[in-house]
């Protein structure tokens, strides 16, 4: 039974590895938000108090908003590649999927992003909802709901409806709708309606054989191998999120070894996928957040198995902006139905 004088040589022979942990963790934070208060130029040396001059410049800086955006639409395109296999068809049993995601940018965390997904009798409905804020809300708060429903079917996911809410908290807001049908977007509805001048238009012929972003979750990736197996990264998004048409090019990185202490976070094999972006249309040719995704090899999904079933979901997203790495980690993860799993 330990005593008290063993339990304080204990703490004491422990704390400086925590102490350094701190540090570790601490000081860098500080450094950052201390930073971020000054006007500071590495080729100019000198600094002088902003204030919050640097927030205001980075949230009303037109880059900061359409990496956001492609932030969410590429996330929401591929946070679960595949969790039903579509080749079951009207066969497939009832499931359900809750999957939580933490959202970083840069140094900062956003908030976390929940996917719900529900298939039964060979339709499926999708859910995520999303709270991002910086400083607390205190500079900046986003709320969003998106939502998707159709059929599987043997040749791959129908969508039949998409929608996309959000709200800044203030000026910003926005409801977005696509009806699907007969394989093909037959309306969009976008309220209120802003007009982008210098697009490059969306043809109808685009929006054939399309998915929305959240529909993109369904494309199969899949492997009876539960070992990181790269072939599950053999995919092609054929995307169109209501403005934009794009296809997300997946192909085979590497496999790694996941490792986490906690018990409830995810330990083991992943198949890395190298993900290329490629816009077809409904962007600017001159926006630096488009072309800065198009030039980019260092997009990423990984994709862990699910223990008990063939399914490879994505573990961790990781997407370079004008603004710093937007990351997506999976938190948690809950299998319901037929086929039950967990994930350690």
């Amino acid at each position: 039974m330990a005593t008290a004088h063993s339990r304080i040589a204990a703490r004491l022979m422990v704390s400086p590895a925590v102490i350094l942990l701190l540090l570790w963790m601490i000081v860098p934070l500080g450094m950052t938000l201390y930073f971020s208060f000054l006007r500071y130029n590495l080729l100019t040396p000198g600094t002088s108090f902003a204030g919050f001059d640097n927030y205001y410049y980075f949230l009303t800086n037109p880059g900061f908003w359409t990496a956001l955006w492609n932030t969410i639409a590429l996330v929401l395109g591929v946070l679960s590649i595949t969790v039903i296999d579509t080749r079951t068809s009207g066969r497939t049993s009832a499931a359900r999927i809750s999957a939580v995601y933490k959202v970083n940018l840069g140094r900062f965390n956003l908030g976390n992003f929940r996917v719900t997904t529900t298939v039964q009798e060979g339709g499926y409905q999708l859910r995520g909802e999303g709270t991002f804020s910086v400083l607390e809300g205190l500079i900046f708060k986003w709320q969003g709901i998106t939502s998707s429903r159709g059929r599987v079917t043997d040749e791959g996911p129908a969508p039949s409806s998409y929608a996309f809410n959000y709200s800044d908290g203030g000026k910003n807001s926005e409801r977005l709708r696509i009806t699907f049908g007969n394989g093909a977007v037959q309306q969009v509805s976008i309220v209120p309606k802003r007009r982008i001048p210098g697009l490059i238009p969306v043809r109808r012929e685009q929006l054939v054989g399309v998915i929305d972003p959240m529909s993109g979750a369904f494309l199969t990736a899949r492997s009876p191998n539960p070992n990181g197996d790269l072939s599950v990264c053999n995919q092609m998004l054929p995307v169109f999120d209501g403005r934009s048409r794009f296809d997300l090019v997946l192909k085979p990185k590497k496999r790694v070894m996941v490792q986490n202490r906690s018990r409830s976070s995810y330990s083991g094999p992943a198949a890395v996928c190298r993900v290329k972006f490629v816009p077809i249309s409904g962007y600017r040719p001159d926006d630096a957040g488009i072309q800065h995704m198009k030039q980019s090899n260092e997009i990423e999904v990984w994709l862990m198995p699910v223990r008990g079933t063939d399914m490879y979901v994505p573990y961790r997203i990781v997407l370079p902006t004008p603004v710093g790495y937007g990351t997506a980690v999976i938190t948690s993860i809950k299998v319901s139905g037929a086929r039950r799993a967990s994930v350690d």
